[in-house]
């Protein structure tokens, strides 16, 4: 038996999301099973069907690769004016 991982697309041009696992002897079935749970209403425009031990996962990012200074919020100052007010001895609330 093995788990496989399906993905669905509501419409044509969106992204595919997780719509949830089925558990199969083989992919014929585990086919037959990931559209009888996620499209038989056609809920779904098109339909993935992944083995979960072809998905990988992937290393943290190194921190060499940190851009988080380019985030489009801006910078994050909490942590700085927490630190600036206890050096200077003012109280939190």
């Amino acid at each position: 038996m093995g788990v496989w991982e399906v993905f669905r697309q509501d419409r044509k041009g969106q992204p595919f999301e997780h719509a949830g696992s089925v558990v199969a002897p083989d992919e014929g079935l585990a086919e037959v099973y990931a559209r009888e749970l996620y499209s038989r209403r056609q809920e779904s425009e098109a339909l993935w069907l992944v083995a979960r031990e072809a998905i990988r996962a992937l290393e943290p990012v190194p921190a060499e690769f940190d851009l988080s200074y380019r985030r489009v919020d801006g910078y994050s100052l909490r942590l700085q004016l927490r630190e600036a007010r206890e050096r200077a001895g003012a109280r939190q609330d």
